[in-house]
This record gives structure tokens, C-alpha cells and sequence, in this order.
């Protein structure tokens, strides 16, 4: 048997950028899904607190349902108000309410973030191609994406959480866009992404991986409360957020999308160098 001793490296152009929507591109917070899971467990009689209602954001709407009751204090509260720990069935029923409830609130989130569209006007001027994946079924996208159109945010593919088998941390809404968008290795993708699943979705899927922190869930303010916010105390959750993104293994983190193009430029350096994103 004979091993190679001079593996083979991606020194090529990167090709294309994949973002993710809620807190990365558009609400700034990621304010919309955080309030409609709140919303419908308080619809069952069961309060849940912003810190549990965020704490799986960016799995698929269903699997992220399944998680909140997964959690000890909240399985309890809902057998204190129901008599019964929950199951599939009550996964189910909460999910049939969350979609109506998600939808009444997208017209009021669906902003785009600042500089979202300069940092893809500046991916445009490369050459590289757009992707978008979200953890928002196709109903809720056919609420956001024309929204998201009218403001300049035009990707040449969307990915929904129930378009591929898994969601994420499942590497296949990437893979799938590479595949529509016909780009490869997946070395030349950057992968952009607010939520530690995303990033674990894009590092299990062979990309470079971008971690959004200020704008994102994990910070979880919007635009205004970012502007009235003590500053230690926004620093605190700013470095809590990206403390947290590296821990998932994203290769860098920056406070929103509008930051973007001076990483596009060191990946770019890496991969001259023969450094991939999984050296």
C-alpha cells in the first residue's frame, strides 16, 4: 500500500456565500421566532423565558419545538398545567399553532439588517454566487422572501428547513445549495450564520463557517435596543455570543453581515495558501 505524502488543496477563488436569514440578514435580533415560541406556549398554559425560547434557534421550527420541551423546568410546567409530560402529540398540536402565530408577526421582522445589502452587492462584484438557508418552512418564506426581494436581498437559492430530510446541524440544506447553485469544492463556500446549529450545519458540511454575533440570536436586541444599551452590558453580550459561535468551531465571527467583505478577503489568503477550512 502506497499513501500519498502531498495531499491535494483547494488554492482556487471562492465561489460562493450562503446566509442564513432571521439575525443575519434580516431582523435584526432574530426577534420574530423568539416571540411566536413564546406566544404559543403561553396559547398551552405554559410560560417559557426568552433564554429557553431561544436556545435552539435555527433548527427546523418543529425540532426546535421538540427541544424547548425536552428541557427539564420546562417538561415540568407542562405537566403541572397538563396533567402529562409532553410527547409527539403535543409536538405536533404546538406546531400546528406556531405557524399561523409566526406568520402574524413576519411583516413586523422582516427588515433588512444594515449592510446587508452592501455585503452582498460586494459578493456580486467577485463573482460569487448567493445561497440562502433558513430554519423557516416554505410558508413562512413565501411571506419573507419577496419582503426580503423588495429591499434588495435576492439570493439565487433559498433552502427551507423542510426541504432536505434533516435540518440543521445536518449538513444538507449546504450541501444542497451547492448542489443547485452547481459550486464546488466545498471548500471555495462561506457559510454565514448567527446560531451555533448553523454553524456546526456549515463546518459538518466541509465550508468556511461565519458566526454572526451583535445582530444575531444569541444577542438577541434590536437594532434600537443595541443603540440603548448600557455599553458593558452589550459588550458582556457580545462577547458571550461570539465566545459561543467559536465554541461550535466557527472560523470567525463578526457583529453583523456588514462586516462580511474583510473576511471574504482573509479566507481568500487562507486558500492561496493551501489552508482549508478544516486545517
Amino acid at each position: 500500500m502506497k499513501i500519498s505524502t502531498s495531499p491535494h488543496c483547494f488554492r482556487g477563488p471562492l465561489q460562493a456565500v450562503i446566509f442564513d436569514f432571521a439575525g443575519t440578514v434580516i431582523d435584526y435580533g432574530s426577534c420574530a421566532p423568539a416571540a411566536a415560541f413564546i406566544d404559543v406556549f403561553r396559547q398551552s398554559n405554559v410560560e417559557v423565558t426568552i433564554a429557553e425560547a431561544r436556545a435552539p434557534m435555527g433548527r427546523a421550527k418543529r425540532d426546535h419545538i421538540a427541544a424547548i420541551l425536552k428541557m427539564p423546568a420546562v417538561a415540568e410546567r407542562w405537566q403541572r398545567s397538563h396533567g402529562n409530560l409532553p410527547g409527539e402529540e403535543e409536538i405536533d398540536q404546538l406546531y400546528a399553532q406556531f405557524l399561523p402565530t409566526q406568520l402574524k408577526c413576519l411583516d413586523d421582522h422582516s427588515q433588512l439588517i444594515p449592510g446587508t445589502q452592501q455585503a452582498v452587492a460586494e459578493c456580486r462584484r467577485r463573482g460569487l454566487k448567493i445561497g440562502s438557508s433558513t430554519g423557516y418552512s416554505q410558508p413562512l418564506m413565501d411571506v419573507v422572501l419577496p419582503e426580503a426581494g423588495r429591499q434588495g436581498f435576492q439570493p439565487d437559492c433559498v433552502l427551507c428547513a423542510d426541504d432536505v430530510a434533516s435540518g440543521r446541524p445536518a449538513p444538507w440544506m449546504c450541501v444542497e445549495n451547492a448542489r443547485r447553485l452547481n459550486v464546488y469544492p466545498m471548500a471555495a463556500i462561506v457559510k454565514v450564520d448567527d446560531t451555533p446549529v448553523g454553524i456546526e450545519a456549515g463546518r459538518n458540511a466541509g465550508m468556511w463557517t461565519v458566526g454572526i454575533s451583535k445582530s444575531g440570536n444569541l444577542v438577541g436586541l434590536t437594532w434600537e435596543q443595541t443603540q440603548q444599551a448600557e455599553a458593558a452590558e452589550l459588550r458582556e453580550r457580545v462577547e458571550a455570543a461570539e465566545a459561543a459561535l467559536f465554541a461550535v468551531g466557527a472560523h470567525y465571527v463578526i457583529e453583523s453581515v456588514a462586516d462580511l467583505t474583510r473576511v471574504l478577503d482573509d479566507i481568500q489568503q487562507r486558500l492561496a495558501a493551501a489552508e482549508g477550512p478544516g486545517s
